[in-house]
């Protein structure tokens, strides 16, 4: 079958409406004439969603984007500097001084929250303290640890428990140290502070499949909380007033539980002024503990780096991020999934 050209009125108005319709394989022009900085933490969530939001920058926005590796204190000190444009990853309940402070002088800001369910603490396998078998089933709480540390014995230090802390640089791993204080254990156990998030990892799975004792800190969401059964230990319920005093002392003598915390983006202001539809995009960012579990998962499971399991997420999940973006932004990331 042959078509005849449009003629006419007929021709004026497709032309017209050729032009008024973006289509998906329209080009964006990036507001940032410059690569944007993303923190580049070494631990898989961080990882992961920042893979999320650079594909949707790159495809969607005409963006380049680089993630920049580094510490929590240092990344936050280079928001506050402008070295570094976004962290996807501000755990509000610990938040590093140098945010804090950087946000109370204009610097850096808090925008949409990354997932608002986080939540961390000791753990211990639940073949440990529950079941026929239980090696320690009056281990309930953290007060209960004293008497039961030659259970997670260190072998390099006789007679010690050990505790697997935070990675060394990490938040975390100062207020978990001071916990240790407060707690009365700084004595009993060994404070073991991995090199990486993946170094936790490695040495919880090789204890777990072995079905060794075991106790560390961890967060979620996490891959590894969602693959094994883990207890978390108990601790003194949330206190506002003890906590701040706890992270004030050299030496507490009390401690509280983390609270349940809400994980937001961090962005330097010039950037968010310069790009304000940008800064709209991170506002609209959100996800929950839950599909980023899901998603860190499916790392874990298929052995894929998180730019995959970003496109998996992206492909997978497009209520969610959809409404995250404008819709012609949403149809060039989709055409370039």
């Amino acid at each position: 079958m042959t078509h005849r050209p449009l003629t006419g009125a007929a021709a004026l108005t497709s032309i017209a409406l050729a032009l008024a319709v973006p289509t998906a394989g329209a080009a964006a022009e990036c507001p940032i004439d410059r690569d944007i900085n993303f923190a580049g933490y070494n631990y898989d969530s961080a990882a992961f969603h920042n893979a999320v939001a650079r594909f949707i920058l790159e495809e969607g926005y005409g963006c380049d984007t680089e993630a920049i590796p580094g510490e929590t204190l240092i990344m936050n000190q280079g928001l506050a500097r402008g070295d570094i444009d976004v962290i996807m990853e501000i755990w509000t309940a610990n938040t590093a001084q140098a945010f804090l402070d950087a946000e109370a002088a204009g610097r850096v800001e808090r925008l949409g929250a990354t997932f608002p369910d986080a939540e961390e603490g000791w753990y211990v396998p639940r073949y440990l303290v529950e079941g026929e078998d239980a090696a320690a089933p009056g281990l309930k709480s953290v007060t209960d640890l004293a008497d039961h540390k030659l259970l997670f014995e260190d072998p390099e230090e006789p007679g010690k428990g050990r505790f697997l802390n935070c990675v060394a640089g990490w938040v975390c791993e100062g207020i978990n140290t001071k916990k240790m204080i407060a707690y009365g254990l700084d004595d009993d156990f060994t404070n073991v502070r991995p090199g990486s998030g993946a170094a936790i990892e490695a040495a919880v799975e090789s204890a777990v499949l072995r079905q060794r004792p075991v106790l560390f800190y961890h967060w979620a969401p996490t891959a590894l909380l969602g693959k094994h059964d883990f207890v978390k230990l108990g601790e003194p319920a949330y206190d506002e007033a003890t906590w701040k005093a706890m992270l004030e002392a050299d030496a507490p003598t009390e401690a509280t539980a983390y609270p349940s915390t809400r994980v937001v983006v961090g962005a330097n202001t010039e950037f968010t002024a310069e790009a304000p539809e940008l800064r709209e995009f991170f506002m609209k960012y959100s996800t929950t503990s839950q599909q980023t579990s899901a998603a860190l998962a499916f790392m874990g499971n298929n052995d894929v780096e998180p730019e995959e399991a970003a496109e998996n997420f992206l492909a997978t999940q497009e209520d969610v991020w959809s409404a995250w973006v404008p819709a012609d932004v949403a149809e060039r990331v989709k055409a370039a999934l």
